[in-house]
């Protein structure tokens, strides 16, 4: 019952991990397409840009893991999958069989599609060759424009403003982190990033770029048609999901590979995790696909219960993190721009949750630098069991002590 897994992220290494934890005893191969040991991405937008930094990934298993759990990585493309023989065809013509195929291709960013957007000096930030570059650049740069006000965007910007670097930018929505956030919260992220000297603009998108004499990108010209010195870009308009070798593979794809709610792909013997899932989720009632390290490890874990015959329904609670300069942004649940909202905390001292409502059940809770009420709105969301909003808007409202009464009490919270 040989595994093979493509895709050595968090997700991909996730599951052949978990299969070795289940006593799942057969050969596990995984596939990468990168060299080297597989790493952790989030630090790459985070502390490992920050000056001083050594350009040290941090490896997502140690070497001997893979030889302690008989575990084969693969450096290699996968360039095709038979599903009528159970094989993945790697590009130096090595073939895998497989019981089982779990795709943990993941996304990659979104390209811009502007005149001179392949200048040099534009960079995206998804990979560690990605990282390692702009590692290199950041000490050198004076003038940093980044495209999009994403959380990838938003983290370089402060990280570049670390190293002193005059830093724009251009957002084409009227918020940044738009579809994450509520608009509470990303108006008070508007301002924080103002605060810090952020020249982040609004409403305002990228038209094209300009060379300088040495043939570097010098210019960016928005879509107000006012022009911003650059001689850095970072690029953060969002991912595509790597879904190529499922569609070409005749599994069904659509915004991702698609799959139902134990992560089973349209082909039963072949799974789907992480970036590149499309999955039904209960949480929204509508079919997602998340990009987040809680995702990919858990749906990771979903899918080895179903390989092991103990797969059901995908439930867990979303939940993501974000570090922009000195602002600590955790969110559990997924909000929608309808949902009410009442904020708890102070947002003059830094330190708050926007608590959002549907059809006045709590549906996701924002949090600012609180990491306790980000742990407490999990086990809140999690156990179904959260406040409703005439409740939450009591004077003196808190949390904590809400989640503390209702969960000792509740069977779901225990």
């Amino acid at each position: 019952m040989a595994v093979v897994i493509i895709g050595a992220g968090h997700a991909g290494l996730q599951v052949a991990d978990s299969l070795r934890a289940e006593g799942y005893t057969a050969e596990i191969s995984v596939v990468s397409n990168e060299p080297g040991l597989p790493y952790q991405r989030p630090p790459l937008s985070k502390d490992y840009l920050l000056p001083g930094k050594e350009p040290a990934p941090l490896p997502l298993r140690a070497s001997s893991f893979f030889i302690q759990k008989s575990i084969s990585v693969q450096e290699a493309h996968a360039v095709s999958v038979d599903r009528d023989t159970r094989a993945v065809i790697l590009a130096d013509d090595r073939v895998l069989t497989y019981d089982w195929l779990v795709l943990a291709t993941g996304a990659r960013t979104r390209d811009l599609q502007c005149p001179g957007a392949d200048l040099p000096g534009i960079h995206s930030l998804k990979t560690l060759s990605d990282a390692e570059a702009l590692h290199s650049a950041l000490p050198l740069a004076r003038n940093v424009l980044v495209v999009g006000a994403g959380f990838i965007g938003l983290e370089f910007a402060a990280s570049a403003r670390a190293h002193g670097c005059n830093v724009t930018v251009l957002e084409y929505a009227p918020r940044p982190m738009g579809r994450a956030l509520t608009p509470a919260t990303a108006d008070w992220f508007t301002t924080a990033h103002r605060q810090l000297g952020v020249d982040l603009r609004l409403g305002e998108g990228i038209a094209s770029f300009e060379a300088g004499p040495d043939g570097r990108v010098s210019v960016a010209r928005s879509t107000s048609g006012a022009g911003y010195a650059a001689d850095l870009v970072v690029v953060g308009i969002g991912v595509v999901p790597n879904d190529e070798l499922a569609a070409a593979s005749g599994v069904h794809t659509d915004n991702g590979v698609t799959v139902d709610e134990s992560l089973r792909t349209s082909d039963p013997r072949i799974l789907a995790v992480g970036d590149c899932a499309n999955f039904p989720n209960i949480h929204t009632g509508t079919r997602t696909r998340l990009e987040s390290i809680q995702n990919a490890t858990d749906q990771a874990r979903h899918a080895v219960q179903t390989i092991v015959g103990r797969g059901g329904l995908y439930s867990e609670l979303p939940w993501f993190w974000s570090v922009q300069g000195p602002h600590r942004l955790q969110i559990a649940g997924l909000s929608h721009p309808t949902d009410d909202t009442v904020i708890t905390g102070d947002p003059g001292r830094a330190k708050f949750s926007t608590l959002c409502f549907r059809n006045g059940r709590l549906s996701a809770v924002e949090s600012v630098n609180s990491p306790a009420d980000h742990g407490t709105a999990r086990r809140l969301l999690a156990a179904g069991c959260g406040p409703t909003r005439d409740v939450a808007e009591r004077e003196g409202f808190s949390l904590r002590q809400f989640a503390h009464a209702t969960l000792s009490a509740s069977p779901a919270g225990r």
